[in-house]
């Protein structure tokens, strides 16, 4: 591989490995998460910049972490709280 090319690796170059898809969470998945991190709605709800009611509707299942959200939690998840902070 040139110098040049070496520079600007692509996923090509890596052989299209793309980086895994999020997993999805259900509501005790997420409430676990945080008891685990013993933290309250509201400073999962700062860290993860949405509201405490979102929080809660995600808790009960009432709604589905999609997105940036979603990719957060599994962070916090796989490495705890301190990985996002």
């Amino acid at each position: 591989m040139s110098k040049r090319t070496h520079e600007k690796i692509t996923l090509r170059h890596l052989g299209g490995a793309a980086q895994p898809a999020a997993k999805p969470l259900t509501g005790k998945q997420i409430r676990a998460l945080r008891d685990k991190e013993n933290i309250s709605q509201a400073v999962l709800a700062h860290h993860l910049r949405v509201t405490v009611g979102y929080v809660s509707q995600l808790e009960r299942g009432e709604r589905r972490p999609t997105g940036p959200t979603l990719v957060l939690l599994n962070v916090i998840q796989r490495r705890g709280l301190e990985a996002i902070l």
